[in-house]
């Protein structure tokens, strides 16, 4: 069996920022929403869209906190060019209003970014009693990107879903999604990662024939906000910071080049013909061993039967699909 799943010697690496994937690329007259863009990776991201001339719209759960972090950005010639909403993945309610106000204003979207996240959080339940990661970070998602869908379709979007490394952790429990028989908080993070992945997959085959094409990537280790859950003692355990809080793992990585891969995907040419694939390091990536914990994707993230069987559900679980109509 063939794959897209390998490395196109894209030129860049774990060590690139943002910046420099943007330098000499022109984006005014673009439209991108970047949700959670006011923090960790997500404010790399806008600040960097910015710079490159887009016009970024920050949807945002803390709106009053997300105007404070994004008021000093400017675009190109000193135009201010970030827009701050309200917006809450967790409440499908937030989501649909959100969704509307935005379509209401008749603009085209260009580049969809599905920054925002929560990592390893205790056991949580939002909605229907639904788990908070794989609502958050999958189901809030899917259903914003269906009713923006209108607006992605018309700009012929790039549509980005920020995964991770941590997709490694497990697969989708199709059994158990609602993590109802026993709560693993790195099992739950797992699950909803891989959703993001399974979710590009699919929206890529839908789309790709009205020039729309989804990606999802891991962005590399790095220490912002996500970990606001994690006690220090585990993070120490891990390898990552030491007794006094400062970094002690050399892979991580900046925020500046944690938003590269993301920054990438939505506007590099050399991804002009691809689509449905997982990317790491400002590159694709390679698929990855069961037991390879280090890098690449797994074969159950980037199943296409799987990712069918995900949008289905996620569907049926939310109420929206905008390719229903079509079969």
């Amino acid at each position: 069996m063939t794959t897209p799943q390998h490395t196109i010697g894209s030129g860049f690496g774990a060590t690139s920022t943002a910046e420099d994937v943007l330098r000499g690329v022109d984006l005014g007259g673009r439209l991108a929403v970047v949700t959670g863009g006011y923090s960790g990776l997500g404010l790399e991201t806008t600040r960097a869209l910015a710079h490159a001339g887009a016009r970024v719209v920050v949807p945002a759960r803390r709106p009053a906190v997300a105007e404070e972090a994004v008021a000093g950005i400017e675009g190109a010639a000193g135009r201010v060019e970030v827009e701050v909403d309200e917006l809450d993945l967790g409440d499908l309610d937030s989501v649909r209003a959100f969704a509307e106000r935005f379509l209401a204003t008749g603009r085209d979207i260009d580049l969809m970014i599905n920054n925002a996240g929560i990592m390893a959080c205790p056991e949580t339940r939002v909605g229907p009693g639904w788990e908070a990661q794989f609502a958050t970070n999958h189901l809030g998602h899917f259903a914003l990107v269906n009713r923006l869908w209108p607006a992605i379709e018309r700009g012929g979007a790039r549509v980005v879903s920020v995964s991770s490394g941590g997709h490694r952790h497990s697969p989708i429990r199709w059994d158990d999604v609602r993590f109802e028989r026993g709560y693993d908080k790195w099992q739950a993070y797992g699950q909803a990662k891989t959703a993001n992945v399974l979710f590009a997959v699919h929206l890529d085959a839908l789309g790709k024939d009205a020039g729309v094409r989804a990606f999802s990537l891991h962005p590399g280790g790095i220490l912002t906000p996500l970990q606001r859950h994690l006690p220090k003692e585990e993070m120490v355990a891990f390898g990552w910071i030491d007794e006094d809080g400062n970094l002690v793992n050399s892979s991580f990585k900046t925020p500046e080049q944690g938003a590269a891969t993301q920054v990438w995907a939505a506007t590099s040419p050399q991804l002009a013909d691809a689509g449905g694939v997982y990317l790491e390091d400002c590159d694709i990536a390679e698929p990855a061993d069961e037991d390879d914990f280090k890098g690449g994707v797994r074969g159950y993230a980037t199943d296409p039967e799987q990712a069918a069987r995900l949008w289905k559900l996620s569907a049926e679980l939310t109420g929206v699909d905008a390719f229903a109509t079509a079969g």
